[in-house]
């Protein structure tokens, strides 16, 4: 079972694990971690083999994944995470932007997916949103994401035909990133318009989540 994790003052900690084979990466994202407040690094692995002995014992809220890893890709080592940790948050840290590996990565189970030349700043705004329900890209990925939706859109499964103008719109926002509260805000809707709108959606698509979601709309 989950605990919760609070700094002083009662703020909330949300914990990080690292699964990195190059130590200058893994090092530099282990302090930006340890000196960013409401932040803490649970677990740091250089390999797949560790990651999954380590992780379930510590049950961080996300892991950074690095795709390329020694033992084992990280995309089978995050399909084998969300098997032991289902409500742990996983966010693929990587320089590849193929599109097959982003898909694949998706469907394994991440939550989001960054370009290792993101910005520190960039890094810790994707922290934040995938905590409240986001599902973080870099640009790039979120336009490659973007391209696939609207090029398999007319030929999409019929329940996705079934969707509204502003259910399309918003599944749409997903595919690029966005944050329900970020969707209220571009539309001018509030957040619990876009929540029902959102079971809307997950209803006619027959989904669970904001990422079987996206995936049912890009495929």
């Amino acid at each position: 079972m989950r605990r919760e994790r609070k700094a002083g003052g009662n703020v909330m900690l949300t914990s990080l694990a690292i699964v990195e084979d190059n130590a200058a990466i893994r090092g530099t994202l282990g302090q930006l971690i340890a000196e960013t407040p409401g932040l803490t690094c649970l677990c740091a692995c250089e390999n797949a083999r560790d990651a999954l002995r380590l992780l379930p014992k510590h049950a961080p809220d996300i892991v950074i994944m690095d795709i390329q890893l020694p033992d084992l890709s990280g995309i089978e080592c995050t399909r084998r995470l969300k098997r032991l940790l289902p409500q742990t948050q996983i966010l693929i840290f990587t320089v590849y932007e193929d599109n097959d590996l982003i898909f694949r990565a998706l469907e394994a189970g991440a939550s989001g997916y960054l370009l290792k030349r993101t910005s520190s700043a960039e890094i810790l705004d994707a922290i934040t949103d995938i905590r409240h329900g986001g599902a973080p890209m870099s640009s790039e990925v979120a336009r490659k994401v973007v391209q696939s939706f609207r090029k398999n859109e007319a030929a999409g499964p019929p329940e996705m035909r079934q969707l509204s103008a502003r259910e399309e719109e918003i599944l749409g926002l997903l595919t690029r990133g966005y944050t329900p509260k970020e969707i209220g805000e571009k539309l001018s809707i509030s957040y619990e318009t876009v929540r029902s709108h959102l079971k809307h959606i997950y209803e006619k698509l027959h989904v669970r989540s904001q990422t079987e979601a996206v995936l049912k709309a890009v495929h």
